[in-house]
């Protein structure tokens, strides 16, 4: 199943390339619907009913995926196209961007309300009050967090473990934006989301700062400035594995990213991440030449290295 793999993984880089995801009846959408409805039955106010939960969904996901690899076993074109189609689908790396243009479009036209009203498909804060300049950021921030959560590490686990690796990670991911943020409901409930999402994107995240790094030429960036802000700054952000996607964005881009962030009725302080100038409309644009770049590479990194697995054998 390693070629089959390698090539499926890349089968379906170039279909969310070219296509972005599904547009109707996506099924990570009826994953978060199934979830919800779980959610009524087994909410408590309690870490080792959210352990349960997030056990149930994920390991659910992890047995379809490995259900279906057992069926399509010793069938190469049909394995192929399994490992495609759930690489596809769990991949959102052109949405990502095609999110980002729209909030560039906006802010270049000076639609203020039109960009405000762009935010929520890229970041969970409250846009109500902000500017062009603090949309520019959340933007870019956004950009860089999410190319490794959307593009970068499902291909890593893809290559690590097949379609059972794309479907259990997606399903972590899932979870965790759904119940892993913090708030009265979600904050015992939801912690073992957010952690289990910790773990499964901790070398993920490492990887994307090390391609933002290597990368950064083609935004026309520094692959010195990246390295240097990432090593320095990476760790100063509240999120174990964002802080680093970010403090590489911003080196390489020379920007200055975190600050003040407000969620709903909580704020979160962020420390600065980078020395250069605050982010412009036309770093959105600069953000997602990179972001496509990084995730490109690393899905060529994923088909290669499910490759070479082959020819140990």
């Amino acid at each position: 199943m390693t070629v089959p793999t390698a090539v499926g993984l890349a089968l379906g880089a170039a279909a969310d390339l070219l296509l972005a995801d599904p547009r109707r009846h996506h099924p990570v959408a009826g994953f978060g619907t199934v979830a919800l409805a779980m959610e009524r039955r087994t909410w408590r106010d309690s870490r080792a009913a959210g352990a349960g939960h997030v056990l149930v969904l994920a390991g659910a996901a992890a047995a379809l995926g490995t259900t279906a690899d057992r069926l399509v076993r010793g069938r190469p074109v049909t394995a192929t196209l399994l490992t495609a189609a759930a690489t596809w689908t769990v991949l959102g790396g052109t949405s990502l961007g095609r999110a980002a243009t729209a909030m560039h479009s906006a802010l270049a036209a000076g639609d203020l309300p039109a960009a405000r009203a762009a935010l929520p498909a890229l970041a969970g804060r409250d846009p109500s009050g902000l500017g062009e300049a603090e949309l520019a950021r959340a933007t870019v921030e956004s950009v860089a967090e999410n190319t490794s959560d959307a593009a970068v590490a499902p291909l890593f686990w893809g290559a690590v473990a097949g379609a059972p690796g794309l479907l259990a990670y997606r399903a972590v991911n899932t979870l965790d934006a759904m119940i892993g943020h913090r708030s009265p409901r979600y904050e015992r409930f939801g912690w073992a989301a957010a952690r289990l999402d910790d773990v499964a994107n901790w070398l993920p995240a490492r990887i994307t700062a090390a391609l933002t790094v290597a990368c950064a030429p083609v935004a026309g960036g520094s692959a010195r400035g990246g390295l240097r802000v990432w090593l320095r700054d990476g760790a100063a952000h509240p999120s174990p594995n964002s802080g680093r996607c970010e403090a590489a964005t911003a080196g390489a881009l020379g920007l200055r990213l975190g600050g003040r962030n407000v969620y709903g009725s909580r704020v979160e302080v962020r420390p600065p991440l980078g020395d250069g100038r605050i982010p412009a409309a036309d770093d959105i644009r600069r953000a997602v030449r990179l972001s496509r770049a990084v995730w490109t590479a690393a899905a060529i990194l994923a088909s290669a290295g499910r490759l070479a697995r082959a020819r140990r054998r």
